[in-house]
């Protein structure tokens, strides 16, 4: 049931990574036609411009959790890489626990009456002609956090499942 739950969290990342990459490229059009447009022809928008500035919000953000599962964080591998897949698991594991879980539901915390005040008056854009989405842009952060606090969970949830199995696997052994 726990991997189960683990392969659900782990397709919902994977999907919202994928739709991330379509924003990637068309976030280079918009920037493309913004130079082009700008410099060629003397021409600009504001709304054009803070497109570019959400979809930039979004790559990061609504990507960090599908990063974070396909190991593509940073990491100082300095002492890491030298460690037996077990202790590899372990430290991986205390990091979800004692780091990505707090910090994820920290910044859930802290985002969501920033995130529902902007909601509630249905905030925009401060430039005229800008984007009147801004409580969007601000919705990023708070599906940042939870999808990384969804991610942790997965991977704590992976992490056990390795080191039980790797405890069966010597015991079985012995």
């Amino acid at each position: 049931m726990l991997s189960q739950a683990s392969q659900i969290i782990d397709k919902f990342n994977a999907s919202m990574g994928k739709f991330i990459a379509y924003a990637t490229i068309l976030m280079a059009i918009i920037t493309f036609a913004i130079v082009v447009l700008r410099y060629g022809f003397n021409v600009g928008w504001i709304a054009m411009q803070e497109s570019v500035t959400y979809l930039h919000a979004a790559v990061f953000l609504l990507g960090s959790a599908f990063t974070y599962q396909q190991d593509g964080h940073v990491r100082v591998d300095v002492f890491y890489r030298k460690m037996s897949a077990t202790k590899q698991t372990c430290l991986n594991l205390a990091g979800c626990i004692l780091f990505m879980l707090p910090v994820s539901a920290y910044i859930s915390l802290i985002c969501w009456h920033y995130v529902a005040e902007s909601w509630s008056v249905f905030e925009g854009s401060r430039e005229a002609g800008g984007l009147p989405f801004t409580y969007v842009l601000k919705s990023f952060l708070l599906v940042f956090s939870i999808s990384m606090l969804l991610q942790a969970i997965s991977e704590i949830i992976k992490h056990t499942l390795t080191l039980m199995r790797n405890n069966m696997q010597q015991t079985g052994k012995q």
